[in-house]
C-alpha cells in the first residue's frame, strides 16, 4: 500500500469512545503522520480511549476545537458524529472519513450493510457464514472497528464486511460491489430535516454501483421496497429477517454450513441481547434499540414484558410505540428525559434516576415467567455515555441480582 500520509499533519476530528476513532489515530501514527486528535470531550471523559493510544506519537487538543489545527491540516478526518455543517469542517482544506479513505485505498471486494435496525447483527451473521468459505476476509465499520485498521491486512484477494451507518454513508462517492439495506423508518431526525433526507443519507451504499453489482432490499419494508427503481446494478428481495442467509446463497455457501453457523450464532451484544433468568424472569439487553420502532420491534417477540425505556428524543414520533406499551406491556418503567415526555402520555409508569433504580424496581415487579426488557427507543446522552455504557449498566446491575 503506497503511503501517502507519511509526514502530513493528519486532525482527527472526534475521538469517541466505541473503539473507531482509535483505530483512525492508530492508523495514521503507523502511516508516519503528524496526528493530532481533537475531541469537545475532557480528558477525564475520554480517558478510556486515550489510554489505547499510550505510547504512540499522537497529540490532543480536547475540551474545545482550534481553529488554528484545522487550518494547518493537511488532512482532516471526520468521525461519523460530526455534522458536515460544522464551521471547523469549512476551515480545512481537505476533509475524508476513515471509510472514503478505505474505499479509496481497498481493490478487493466490499459487502456493506445498512439499515435503521438490523445492520450490526446482519453483518456480523453475514461474516460468519462466509469466513469458512472465504478465511481473508473481515467485519469492520459501525461496530466499533475502523476498516483502516483491517488496511495492513488484507490483499485485492480479501473480502470486507462493512457495517455502514448513514453518518458514514453521507459523504461517500464509492459504494461497496454488494450492497444491502436491512429497514428503514425515522431515526435521527435531529440531525436529518425529515424522514426524506434521513433516506437519501443510506443511497451512496448503492448510488455508485454499476450493472453488474448486487443490491439486497427487504420486501417487507415499503421505504426499501420504493428504493428499487433507483438501483443500478442487479437487485435481490429478501424477507425480514433472511438477509444473511440469501447473501450466503448468493456466496453458494452449502446449507449444511448455513444451518451450522445459524444454530450456534448468540446474536450480537446490547442487540435483544438475552442477559440471565433470575427465579424464573429472564432479563434482556436491548439498549441498541434508540428509536420507538425497533423498540414496538422487541415488543413485539416478547410476552409478559416490564419495560425499561425513556431518555432523549431524536425529534421522533412515539405515537405507536405509546399504543403498543399501552397493549402489551404489563409495567413500565421510564429514565428522564424529552423522549420520555412524549412518551408518558396517557401510560401508567414508575420514573427512575438510575439504572440501578430501573433493575431494582423491575426485579420487584416480575413475577415467574416475566420478562425484563431494556429497550429504550430514544438516546441515552442525559444520563449514560452511550448506548452501549447503558446496556453495560443494566448488565451489571441484573448480574448483581443472582
Amino acid at each position: 500500500m503506497k503511503n501517502e500520509f507519511k509526514n502530513k499533519k493528519v486532525v482527527i476530528m472526534g475521538l469517541g469512545l466505541h473503539g473507531g476513532g482509535v483505530g483512525v489515530a492508530k492508523f495514521f501514527a503507523k502511516q508516519g503522520a503528524d496526528v493530532l486528535v481533537t475531541d469537545l470531550k475532557t480528558k477525564k471523559q475520554l480517558k478510556k480511549s486515550i489510554d489505547k493510544l499510550k505510547g504512540l506519537p499522537v497529540k490532543f487538543v480536547l475540551g474545545e476545537h482550534r481553529e488554528k489545527d484545522f487550518k494547518e491540516a493537511d488532512l482532516v478526518i471526520k468521525n461519523p458524529a460530526v455534522r458536515k455543517d460544522s464551521p471547523f469542517l469549512k476551515m480545512a482544506k481537505k476533509v475524508k472519513t476513515d471509510i472514503q479513505i478505505f474505499f479509496d485505498l481497498f481493490e478487493g471486494e466490499t459487502i456493506g450493510i445498512t439499515g435503521t435496525k438490523g445492520k450490526s447483527t446482519a453483518a456480523t451473521l453475514i461474516y460468519n457464514l462466509l469466513k469458512k468459505e472465504y478465511p481473508n476476509i473481515f467485519l469492520a465499520g459501525n461496530i466499533g472497528i475502523t476498516p483502516l485498521e483491517v488496511l495492513e491486512k488484507i490483499n485485492k484477494n480479501s473480502r470486507v464486511v462493512l457495517e455502514l451507518s448513514s453518518f458514514e454513508l453521507e459523504d461517500l462517492k464509492k459504494s461497496p460491489r454488494i450492497a444491502a439495506i436491512t429497514t428503514l423508518f425515522e431515526d435521527h431526525l435531529n440531525r436529518y430535516k425529515n424522514l426524506r433526507e434521513y433516506i437519501n443519507s443510506k443511497k451512496p451504499i448503492f448510488k455508485y454501483q454499476n450493472k453488474n453489482d448486487v443490491l439486497f432490499l427487504n420486501k417487507d419494508n415499503k421505504y426499501t421496497k420504493l428504493l428499487t427503481k433507483e438501483a443500478k446494478g442487479k437487485v435481490i428481495f429478501f424477507k425480514e429477517g433472511e438477509l444473511a442467509v440469501k447473501i450466503a446463497d448468493y456466496f453458494k455457501i452449502p446449507q449444511k454450513d448455513i444451518k451450522k453457523v445459524l444454530s450456534s450464532f448468540r446474536g450480537v451484544p446490547h442487540r435483544q441481547e438475552y442477559i440471565a433468568t433470575v427465579n424464573g424472569v429472564k432479563y434482556i439487553n436491548d439498549t441498541a434499540s434508540t428509536t420507538p420502532q425497533s423498540t414496538i420491534m422487541a415488543i413485539e417477540r416478547f410476552r409478559n414484558i416490564i419495560l425499561i425505556a425513556g431518555g432523549e428524543d431524536k425529534n421522533l414520533n412515539y405515537e405507536e410505540l405509546r399504543k403498543e406499551i399501552k397493549k402489551e406491556v404489563k409495567h413500565l418503567i421510564l429514565f428522564p428525559g424529552t423522549a420520555t415526555d412524549k412518551l408518558k402520555k396517557g401510560l401508567d409508569y414508575t420514573l427512575v434516576e438510575s439504572m440501578k433504580q430501573a433493575v431494582k424496581k423491575a426485579s420487584q415487579l416480575a413475577q415467574k415467567g416475566d420478562v425484563v426488557l431494556l429497550s429504550p427507543g430514544a438516546a441515552s446522552f442525559n444520563m449514560f455515555e452511550n448506548e452501549f455504557d447503558r446496556g453495560n449498566q443494566f448488565i451489571k446491575y441484573v448480574k448483581e441480582i443472582i
